[in-house]
């Protein structure tokens, strides 16, 4: 076994207080690695780290910043496979959507550096005579970035880029689950040439590594993707901290797939596959809510249970593998317990949903499909974040509509239809960040705005230009020429 790899605090790799062990979810024989946790004095000396950095980096050129972002942005397409095969390693997802994922977040980094050269300001005339206003933008501090397990490199990637762009120093807090890719990550921001302390990795647990952020003064934000519960959690600690830190919260989806009588029905089943169930369904914007009206009820039923049997789940590393295992044992004991939940409600478990048993010992369980759903039940209501879907029948386009929008969350929904009438009224009265037509709920562009509203999203949206919304402050200044 390597060494423990270590955080990374004030240009430095250092030890932590105790170690976390990575087991591959494909084979829990496999130790992906060992990692420094952090703990609360390691993290203050973090936050301490990017404090001292922050005025130089905040008063860098943008050229700077463009040559960093650009530096990290190469090595990480150039290595995107390798870095998708760990993530695939340790979380679980098939290789080619890690792959996907790795070259997706070089691709973020891409389009910060160049957004490091296009933030201008504005200038005008004030209403009071031979004065001058300038309206810029400034970055906020510290920022504290917690990431959740699920896409441990992109979502990494599109907080940290913004961030530096924007002239922030950051302190980032992985999940625990996934502490290979953040390493990975950080090895290479560390060599783009950043000054010391401008970026720091701690590893550890939210009771203690992001407790310390929100209580800390000298972090001014916090971005999270996590769930509703600690996402509320943390809106109540950066309210109530000294300083009103800014926070910007992503917290999760219940995500309706409508489908109508005349949509393509080949199209409608890929979109409700892809969206429900690739990356295990361990997806914020999975369609978990397949809400069909009834002249196609049937047939999208049958057709969406031929196309599950052909599913193969297995080894992310396999060839051929649709889908991965569930990333650990807590995640499945989840799932299993809303499935038991579903049937105790008096929805039908119509396919799927069995422990396989595959060469090596994993944590793979059968895509699942319920139909006979109400709305109203739990496995309707509540995010599960695992390969299950439910199907819930609509009269029409109508109630369809009501079903899709009646839930506390708001991030993603799509719908299928071939009628350009229906398209047009559902993008406008869907009550979500995102929605998609004839496509699946899940699967966004870098360049975007990504979001939800309700219990999903909280604060300014992530990536796209939008980003300079959470990561920069606005500045007005009035100048009267003498």
């Amino acid at each position: 076994m390597s060494a423990v790899l270590k955080n990374f605090v004030g240009g430095e790799w250092v030890d932590g207080t105790a170690i976390t062990k990575n087991i591959n979810p494909s084979n829990t024989n496999d130790l992906v690695g060992e990692y420094a946790r952090a703990d609360r004095a390691q993290t203050e000396k973090a936050i301490a780290a990017a404090k001292a950095a922050f005025p130089a980096w905040s008063r860098s050129t943008p050229q700077e910043r463009y040559d960093a972002l650009n530096k990290i942005s190469t090595e990480i397409l150039a290595r995107k496979e390798e870095l998708g095969r760990l993530l695939s390693r340790e979380e679980g997802k098939t290789l080619p959507e890690g792959i996907g994922e790795a070259a997706r977040a070089g691709q973020i980094f891409a389009f910060f550096a160049g957004e490091a050269l296009r933030l201008f300001g504005e200038k005008g005339p004030s209403v009071r005579p031979n004065l001058e206003v300038e309206m810029t933008r400034e970055p906020l501090g510290v920022v504290g970035l917690i990431t959740p397990w699920n896409f441990p490199i992109a979502i990494p990637a599109w907080k940290i880029a913004p961030a530096l762009c924007y002239g922030n120093t950051v302190v980032f807090k992985p999940a625990e689950l996934v502490p290979g890719s953040a390493h990975a990550l950080s090895e290479i921001i560390a060599r783009s040439g950043l000054p010391a302390g401008v970026f720091n990795l701690v590893v550890g647990s939210g009771s203690v590594v992001g407790q310390t952020m929100l209580e800390h003064p000298d972090v001014a934000a916090i971005s999270f993707t996590g769930s509703v519960a600690t996402g509320r959690n943390i809106a109540k600690a950066c309210v109530a901290s000294s300083n009103m830190k800014k926070f910007q919260l992503e917290m999760g989806g219940k995500n309706p797939l409508v489908v109508l009588d005349d949509a393509d029905l080949k199209v409608a089943v890929e979109a409700a596959t892809n969206g429900a169930y690739f990356s295990t369904g361990q997806r914020c914007t999975a369609s978990s809510r397949l809400i069909v009206t009834e002249g196609i009820h049937d047939r999208f039923v049958e057709a969406m249970t031929e196309r599950l049997k052909g599913l193969q789940v297995d080894d992310a590393l396999k060839p051929g593998v649709h889908v991965g295992p569930v990333v650990d044992q807590n995640q499945l004991d989840q799932d299993l317990r809303y499935l038991k939940i579903g049937k105790d409600e008096g929805a039908k478990l119509y396919w799927g949903g069995e422990l396989l048993n595959r060469e090596t010992p994993g944590f793979y369980l059968q895509p699942a499909l319920f139909t006979e759903v109400k709305n109203s039940m739990r496995i309707a209501r509540e995010e599960i974040f695992g390969p299950v879907a439910a199907v819930i029948r609509a009269k029409n386009y109508d109630e369809a509509l009501a079903i899709a929008n009646d839930t506390d969350f708001g991030l993603a929904s799509g719908i299928c239809t071939s009628s350009l009438k229906y398209a047009s009224h559902f993008k406008r009265n869907s009550e979500a960040g995102m929605v998609m037509v004839n496509l699946p709920t899940a699967g966004v562009d870098y360049h975007v705005p990504f979001g939800g509203r309700k219990g999903s999203s909280y604060g300014a949206r992530e990536q796209g230009a939008y980003a300079k919304e959470f990561y920069t402050t606005v500045k007005t200044a009035y100048t009267y020429p003498v």
